[in-house]
């Protein structure tokens, strides 16, 4: 899971997974938006396929990459966890702020 939030630290390589999210897309259509070289995109998509998420095959001189979404649910479960606490801070804190409005009326 360490790679998996590794590879989502960076916005160029969570613009990638959004777009695969899309279709399959080449190194070069993932780079093209991105304002980034090939070299450079390679290299964010060999991150993310370190980290499970993305799939890379080789076809001719093209390298098409595909989402691999696998990875992304042991995340959401890890996250979903500790969503519970937040949203009962949260709670807690609307209940402090709407009591305290009251008070103030």
């Amino acid at each position: 899971m360490d790679t998996v939030f590794h590879a989502l630290a960076h916005e160029a390589r969570r613009a990638m997974l959004r777009r695969l999210a899309e279709r399959e897309r080449t190194v070069g259509e993932l780079a093209e938006p991105l304002a980034m070289s090939l070299a450079a995109a390679s290299k964010h998509v060999q991150v993310l396929e370190r980290a499970g998420l993305v799939r890379r095959t080789v076809v001719g001189r093209r390298h098409v990459c595909r989402l691999e979404s696998g990875p992304l649910e042991s995340a959401t479960v890890w996250l979903a966890f500790y969503q519970q606490h937040w949203t009962q801070r949260l709670d807690a804190l609307d209940t402090v702020l709407h009591d305290d409005a009251e008070e103030q009326r």
